[in-house]
């Protein structure tokens, strides 16, 4: 939890707007700006965890003067410019004690959080830590670890960012309104509430109108956390769902194609697993790492993220979850072109799925049935280039699969429409594409719309086969997605 003299350090005074930074930002778009900043963080040999929320954190004068990391970071960026020129304030005015002079300053690395203001960008100084499977993750699991603990805002922010899903999550809100207090159970129970409702809007009508709106309620959660509790079984109740719901918004970043944000949020549940000692978590935080790590063209770390979730589940004791874990592991192999490590990946998964449920299975895990497996086992299949395997495989999945679960219905029948235009089969590639067409009325998922794209490029020289052009032309009319 979080040092008393955390709180205590804030300034009382609103935060005024930098605008000198604001004008060196230029014409980039604050995650453009942010990409710069590690950049220039790398040619130096620091680690910082700059992202978009960081800049806007800049701007909006909520940092009033950064670390020592940022600061060397921002100095070398900015040559011949101080932090004064970079509308920052004395150090020693935001930590409220003397400023170190140049033979104090901390080494670049240490190895624990050292906690200060939140105006000097957070909870910790820069620290070294690793990775189980990629050292890429290291800076965001220092700036995640930072904020699980050092999270702001306030319930009535979160409610009313909300709009038409405030059912979903104003438990969660209002607790947060008694932040004064100890949280209890019925806080908990509030906040796994809204683990479950989140996930049940994303089933129904995809990612893309949901992540926003999640946003709020992840930032109350920690606010939950960060408030105590009386009794273990509370705080351990929060920690599970305070990661649950970093993963669930996670996904929706993920599935919405904001990748930088869903990367983030994973190795966000990932510190709070951790932390917690949780390995269920950790073992959901690896899995989803994985499935996006493949997505974003990284499937060596998928490989690895996958098999360190897997280590993580032995504790669990689920096989259905281990059998979801050897499929994003296959996916990681197929992503390598590697056929034999692909094949022996999914028949263990296979095989543990053939095992059946089990008490320990994860509450989580409810959308892995007989379709989910088909789905990814095309999607492995597909990578490889066995296109009409690939398609067999998507076809069972769009039957299998309960109608309940509307956006996976769409997504193994746009698997399946590109798996046949790529195998030759434009007439049933165009049919299957304008199911999928149909029920993105319902759905929102840029994920989908990508697929559909890719498939679209794909027949455009089968125009003149039965249906394609039909599906061309609605396709083309659609509305595109900022």
């Amino acid at each position: 939890m979080t040092s008393s003299t955390v709180t205590s350090s804030q300034s009382p005074r609103p935060p005024r707007p930098n605008l000198a930074f604001r004008r060196l930002r230029g014409q980039r778009s604050p995650a453009e700006f942010a990409a710069l900043v590690r950049r220039a963080a790398r040619e130096i040999g620091e680690r910082v965890s700059c992202d978009a929320r960081y800049v806007g954190r800049v701007e909006a004068g909520e940092i009033r003067c950064p670390n020592y990391a940022y600061e060397r970071v921002f100095l070398h960026l900015f040559p011949g410019r101080t932090l004064d020129d970079l509308g920052f304030a004395p150090r020693s005015s935001v930590r409220g004690r003397g400023a170190r002079t140049t033979d104090e300053a901390p080494p670049v690395h240490t190895t624990s959080p050292t906690y200060a203001s939140p105006e000097t960008e957070g909870a910790y100084e820069t620290y070294d830590t690793q990775d189980p499977y990629d050292t890429h993750q290291d800076h965001e699991e220092s700036d995640v670890q930072r904020r699980a603990f050092m999270t702001g805002g306030t319930a009535t922010v979160a409610a009313a960012s909300l709009g038409p899903f405030a059912v979903a999550f104003g438990g969660v809100a209002q607790a947060a309104g008694r932040s004064v207090h100890r949280a209890g159970g019925s806080e908990a129970g509030a906040l796994e509430e809204a683990v479950r409702k989140i996930r049940l809007l994303d089933d129904r009508h995809g990612a893309d109108g949901l992540y926003r709106r999640a946003a709020a309620p992840l930032r109350t959660a920690y606010e939950l956390l960060d408030a105590g509790t009386t009794r273990q079984a509370t705080t351990d109740r929060l920690y599970a769902g305070a990661g649950e719901l970093a993963i669930s918004v996670g996904w929706l970043a993920h599935d919405s194609g904001r990748f930088d944000d869903a990367r983030s949020h994973y190795a966000e549940a990932l510190a709070t697993a951790r932390m917690s000692g949780d390995p269920g978590l950790e073992a959901h935080a690896f899995c989803n790492t994985a499935f996006l790590a493949r997505d974003a063209g990284r499937p060596r770390e998928a490989v690895r993220a996958a098999q360190a979730a897997q280590r993580a589940a032995r504790a669990v004791g689920s096989p259905r979850l281990m059998s979801l874990l050897a499929l994003r592991e296959a996916g990681g192999w197929a992503g390598l072109a590697d056929r034999t490590g692909t094949e022996q990946a999914l028949a263990r998964a296979q095989a543990l799925y053939d095992r059946g449920p089990s008490e320990s299975d994860p509450e989580w895990m409810t959308f892995y049935g007989e379709a989910e497996l088909e789905g990814l086992e095309a999607q492995c299949w597909s990578t490889l280039g066995d296109w009409p395997r690939a398609a067999r495989h998507a076809h069972r999945a769009a039957d299998l699969q309960d109608p309940h679960f509307t956006r996976n219905i769409a997504l193994y029948t746009a698997e399946l429409a590109d798996d046949l235009a790529r195998g030759g089969r434009p007439d049933e590639a165009a049919m299957a594409g304008m199911h999928v067409l149909d029920l993105l009325d319902e759905v929102q998922s840029s994920r989908i719309q990508t697929m559909l794209a890719g498939t679209a490029r794909v027949l455009l020289p089968h125009r003149r086969a039965s249906g394609v052009s039909t599906f061309l032309e609605r396709h083309a009319s659609l509305p595109r997605t900022a």
